[in-house]
């Protein structure tokens, strides 16, 4: 169902910049009520039971709202969701939301696996030439892997660029064998 959550993505994207709202502002808005909607089993059984008249369903929903200063156009969203019992998809939506957000402003996000622990420069460095290659703003998110023995592996999406010691040397074996 990865067509629902992205329909409900790109119809809240287009909702998001044409009100001009805060990207942020509103997907944490939807992180909150989906924290709620996943851990309160009493929540789901009201939000989910076709016996609750939807009218109750928005009353609830609005009370949330109210309390945690959610935006009425998430608000708007949740409240379809639930009338058209796409509730438990929210989090696949949230996920399609930010990619769909991302791609509209021009951002890239990077995983980046180095073999130490980077420091500041070097990350900027780092984050600088991904920006060049990729024409994209970058936010990266790093981890260590101690098997690259030095360098870095960049994974954009599906790509993937080895800047790695190990990287290299398995290359080399390539070629000393071919």
């Amino acid at each position: 169902m990865a067509s629902v959550a992205s329909t409900y993505a790109r119809a809240f994207a287009d909702v998001v910049f044409d009100a001009h709202l805060d990207a942020g502002r509103a997907i944490n808005g939807l992180r909150q009520i989906a924290t709620l909607f996943s851990q309160s089993q009493d929540l789901r059984r009201v939000w989910e039971n076709p016996a609750v008249p939807a009218d109750q369903k928005r009353k609830l929903l609005d009370a949330i709202v109210q309390r945690e200063g959610i935006e009425r156009q998430v608000r708007n969203l949740v409240a379809v969701l639930i009338d058209q019992r796409r509730l438990p998809f929210l989090s696949r939506i949230i996920e399609q939301l930010e990619k769909e957000l991302d791609a509209r402003l021009g951002f890239a996000e990077a995983q980046i696996s180095s073999a130490r622990e980077l420091a500041d420069a070097e990350k900027r460095t780092l984050e600088a030439q991904i920006a060049k290659t990729t024409g994209k703003k970058v936010r990266a998110s790093y981890g260590l892997d101690s098997s690259l023995l030095g360098g870095a592996v960049v994974r954009i999406g599906s790509t993937i660029y080895d800047g790695s010691v190990k990287g290299q040397l398995e290359k080399m074996k390539e070629a000393i064998s071919s």
